[in-house]
């Protein structure tokens, strides 16, 4: 398995607990949109600690880029590559699978599960094949909504925002569930990719294929 060491040149705020990190980018490394790789944090201690990550800057940008939910409730790898400064770096691996685009469709995230998503719409923008996809995005509250403005120049009417934990005008508040997918979706004889909590992702999986729907894309 392949290592590369790459330098952290910037590390911004997305939301209050996400944040992204732009890296050094190793010659010759290249990725699809969608793709993942696991990632430690080059220091003594953390090293065998590895953790998947979706990359979601494109193939041929010049840096790498992730975007992170920082969990400080527990003093594990994501509290640990909060504490980072620009100057430290972090261990890359080989690049997998995840989730890759498969034509146009339905994409349903919960909370930081958008980040699969992000560099496949940026990608789509940049061609201007955004079509008719449509992003439904579940989160607790608008404060935890990743990239909101980015997603609605790109995506328009057909972003669509629900937040379970509060409620806001002009955000759907509601679950991702049955009788939510039948009043979002009215045709379901296109792809739908899912990506978030793996309860989310399991209990949606049985209930597009009851409605009709027979491609149904997760990570792998």
């Amino acid at each position: 398995m392949a290592e590369h060491i790459v330098s952290i040149l910037d590390i911004t705020p997305v939301t209050h607990n996400v944040k992204r990190f732009t890296l050094q980018k190793p010659a010759g490394y290249a990725f699809a949109p969608g793709q993942a790789t696991d990632v430690a944090i080059n220091l003594p201690d953390w090293k065998d600690q590895l953790r998947p990550f979706t990359f979601t800057a494109l193939n041929e940008w010049d840096t790498l880029e992730f975007t992170i939910k920082i969990y400080d409730d527990h003093p594990g790898v994501t509290h640990q590559l909060g504490l980072l400064k620009p100057g430290d770096s972090l261990i890359l691996h080989d690049v997998w699978g995840a989730i890759q685009y498969q034509g146009e469709g339905v994409f349903i995230a919960g909370g930081a599960g958008i980040t699969p998503f992000i560099a496949i719409f940026r990608q789509l923008h940049k061609e201007g094949k955004v079509g008719n996809n449509k992003l439904i995005f579940s989160n607790k509250t608008r404060a935890d909504i990743i990239l909101e403005t980015e997603f609605r120049a790109m995506l328009g009417k057909n972003f669509i925002n629900t937040l379970t934990d509060e409620a806001f005008p002009g955000y759907d508040h509601h679950y991702v569930d049955e009788v939510y997918l039948r009043d979002k979706v009215k045709n379901y004889r296109q792809h739908f990719y899912i990506c978030g909590p793996d309860a989310m992702v399991a209990g949606l999986q049985p209930i597009i294929r009851k409605l009709g729907g027979e491609s149904v894309i997760v990570e792998l």
